[in-house]
């Protein structure tokens, strides 16, 4: 809970709420995605994998929320920059093996 300046609680409003479910679900698609390759046991890494796609849905679905509110404003890229994207990556991807 966050304070203003006279040490008062301060609620905070529905787009900092939402954001900082953003930021969570960030930080721990970052978390999973180092947890599920050092999981020895197959059976952890099945848990961590589908937390992983779970996790990966609530924050698409956060962000589309805040999309429909503008709160978080995007812009269609062009097909040439989609495109040279995906053949930088495919290069990179061939000569990592």
């Amino acid at each position: 809970m966050r304070m203003n300046g006279n040490n008062c609680p301060q609620v905070l409003s529905e787009q900092d709420m939402i954001q900082d479910m953003l930021s969570e679900e960030k930080s721990l698609l970052s978390n999973y995605g180092t947890f599920i390759p050092e999981a020895a046991c197959p059976q952890l890494r099945q848990v961590l994998t589908q937390n992983f796609t779970d996790c990966a849905q609530n924050q698409y679905d956060i962000f589309d929320k805040m999309s429909q509110l503008g709160w978080y404003p995007t812009k269609d890229a062009p097909v040439a920059d989609v495109t040279a994207a995906r053949d930088k990556f495919n290069q990179l991807r061939q000569t990592m093996g």
